[in-house]
């Protein structure tokens, strides 16, 4: 690939400072620890921190709740198993 080529290709993909400034916002306002602060002075850093927290936090939870439905169908009967099967896949 000559360097032209290349050249070209990185500019298409470079994001301005502007467009990262409203994505880390987007994402602070999804993140339930840092939106409810009365100050928008966060750092990029502490942002993407926090989303890695939440996000693992989330597959946690995902991964807790995965067990109690196994356990609640284990000691469901068949029919009442049946049923809640039959709404987890609609």
């Amino acid at each position: 690939m000559s360097g032209r080529s290349r050249s070209r290709q990185s500019s298409a993909v470079r994001i301005s400072d502007e467009q990262i400034t409203d994505l880390v916002h987007k994402l602070q306002q999804l993140l339930p620890e840092i939106r409810n602060r009365h100050s928008d002075k966060v750092s990029a850093a502490k942002v993407l921190q926090e989303t890695c927290n939440y996000i693992r936090s989330l597959h946690r939870e995902v991964d807790d709740l995965s067990e109690r439905l196994s356990e609640l169908l284990a000691t469901s009967d068949t029919a009442q198993a049946a049923i809640i099967r039959s709404l987890l896949t609609q």
